[in-house]
C-alpha cells in the first residue's frame, strides 16, 4: 500500500488517484465477480449438483454467515486499516469466484461459497464505512447514486458479455468465473499499489459500538435485509424453476434491471437529497409490497412469465431506493461511530439470513405463495418503522418520537 494522506490534502492528487476515484473503482469492481456468480448460481447449482428448493436455502444460509459475523470487522481494523482490509476483500472475493466451478459437490459449493462470501460481506461493510467517511452529507445522496449507478454499468458489461457469448463460443462456467474472478482480483492489487492510504479527519472508534439512539436504523436494517434474503433467494430461483430460465435468460432479465438502474439510481439519489429519507424509504416499501403480494398470486392464480419478469425488474430497481438508509444512518450518526456501527449493523442485518433461507425453503417445498406472503408482511413492517423517520434527522432528532431520542453526547 502506498503511503498515508489526510483525506484535506487528496485534492492535490492527480484525479483518478482521489478517494472519491478509489470508491468508483471499487463500485465497478466487485459486482464483475460477484454479479457473474449470481447471474450463474441457480443455472449451476441445478445442473451440476441437482439442488432443490431445500438446497438452495441451505447455500444461501452458509453465504450469509460472514455477513451475520461482519462485526468481526471491529477487532480486525484494531489491527489493519480499513481501506487495507476492504481491498483484501476484495482480493478475497475474486480469487473464490475464479475457482467456484472446480468444486461442483454439495460440499465443495458450500466451501468455496463461504469465503467468496467472507471477501464480499467484509468488502462490503468496510466499503459502507469509507462511503461515508469520504463523502459530505451534503453531496452523499447524489455521489450514492452515482456508485449504484457505476456498478450497474460494471454489472451490465459482465451480462451482456455471457447473453451475447454464452451459446456462439460455447462457454462454460468454468471459463466465466474464472474471467471474472480474475478482474476482480486484478483490479484489487492495483488499487493496492495505486493508491495511497487515505486518513479521515474523524478517527473511528475501534470497539464495539451499539447505541440507544441508533435503534430505528437497527429496525430498519433487521427488516431489509430479511426483504433482501427472500428476494435473493427466491425470486431468481422461481424464474429457473417455475419458467425455465436458461442462464443467457436470465442474465438477460438482469441486463434490463441494469439499464433501469444506470438510469434511475442518480435520479434516486438527487431525489433523497431533496425529498428526504422517510418519503424515499416509504415509496419503497409500499412499492415492495406490492411486488410480493403480486409474486404470491402468480402461484395462486397461474400468472404469466410476464408479470414475473416485470416485477423482478421493478423488485430490482427498489434496491436503490435504499440509499435513503445509508444517508439517515449518516446524518444522525456521531462521526468516530460511522465503522464500528456499519459493522453493527452489517450484522444486524444478516440475522434474518441465518434461518431465513433455510426455513423459508422448507416451507418453499410446502408453498411458494407462502414464501412471498410472509414477504409482503415484512414490507408491512418496514413501512410502518420508515413513519417514524423525521424529515431532518440530525443527532438528537433520530425519530419523530422526542422522548426516545438521545441527547447528541451520548
Amino acid at each position: 500500500m502506498g503511503p498515508t494522506t489526510r483525506l484535506a490534502d487528496a485534492a492535490a492528487l492527480p484525479f483518478w488517484r482521489r478517494p472519491q476515484a478509489l470508491l468508483f473503482l471499487m463500485a465497478a469492481a466487485m459486482p464483475v465477480a460477484f454479479a457473474t456468480w449470481s447471474a450463474l448460481l441457480n443455472n449451476f447449482v441445478i445442473e451440476v449438483a441437482n439442488f432443490d428448493g431445500s438446497d438452495i436455502g441451505l447455500l444461501h444460509t452458509v453465504r450469509e454467515i460472514p455477513g451475520f459475523l461482519a462485526i468481526g470487522v471491529i477487532l480486525v481494523i484494531m489491527v489493519v486499516r480499513e481501506q487495507v482490509l476492504g481491498l483484501l476483500s476484495l482480493l478475497l472475493l475474486g480469487l473464490a469466484t475464479a475457482v467456484t466451478a472446480w468444486f461442483p459437490t454439495m460440499g465443495g459449493i458450500l466451501m468455496i461459497t463461504l469465503l467468496s462470501s467472507i471477501g464480499f460481506h467484509y468488502y462490503e461493510t468496510v466499503n459502507q464505512s469509507l462511503q461515508l467517511q469520504w463523502l459530505t452529507k451534503e453531496e452523499a445522496p447524489r455521489k450514492l447514486g452515482l456508485l449504484i449507478a457505476t456498478a450497474s454499468a460494471a454489472t451490465l458489461c459482465s451480462y451482456g458479455l455471457i447473453v451475447v457469448l454464452w451459446e456462439p463460443l460455447n462457454l462454460n462456467y468454468n471459463i466465466v468465473y474464472m474471467l471474472a474472478g480474475g478482474f476482480t482480483a486484478c483490479a484489487a492489487v492495483f488499487a493496492m499499489f495505486a493508491y495511497p492510504q487515505f486518513e479521515a479527519p474523524n478517527p473511528q472508534t475501534k470497539r464495539f459500538v451499539l447505541r440507544r439512539r441508533y435503534w430505528l436504523y437497527y429496525l430498519l436494517q433487521f427488516f431489509a435485509g430479511a426483504r433482501r434474503q427472500i428476494f435473493v433467494v427466491f425470486a431468481g430461483f422461481m424464474m429457473v424453476e417455475r419458467f425455465g430460465y436458461d442462464v443467457h435468460e436470465v442474465t438477460g432479465l438482469f441486463l434490463v434491471t441494469l439499464v433501469c438502474n444506470m438510469v434511475f439510481a442518480p435520479l434516486i439519489g438527487r431525489a433523497v437529497g431533496r425529498f428526504g429519507e422517510q418519503r424515499t424509504l416509504m415509496y419503497e416499501y409500499c412499492g415492495l409490497i406490492i411486488v410480493f403480494s403480486l409474486y404470491g398470486g402468480i402461484y395462486l392464480f397461474g400468472w404469466g412469465v410476464v408479470l414475473a419478469s416485470t416485477l423482478y425488474v421493478i423488485d430490482n430497481l427498489l434496491f436503490a431506493m435504499a440509499l435513503a438508509l445509508k444517508t439517515y444512518f449518516q446524518k444522525i450518526a456521531l462521526p468516530g461511530d460511522i465503522a464500528p456501527t456499519a459493522a453493527v449493523a452489517f450484522t444486524i442485518n444478516h440475522i434474518a439470513a441465518v434461518f431465513l433461507p433455510v426455513g423459508l425453503g422448507l416451507l418453499w417445498l410446502a408453498s411458494p405463495a407462502a414464501v412471498f406472503i410472509f414477504a409482503t408482511c415484512m414490507a408491512c413492517g418496514s413501512l410502518a418503522l420508515s413513519l417514524l423517520i423525521p424529515r431532518h434527522p440530525a443527532p438528537g432528532n433520530e425519530t419523530i418520537f422526542p422522548r426516545f431520542n438521545a441527547v447528541p453526547a451520548e
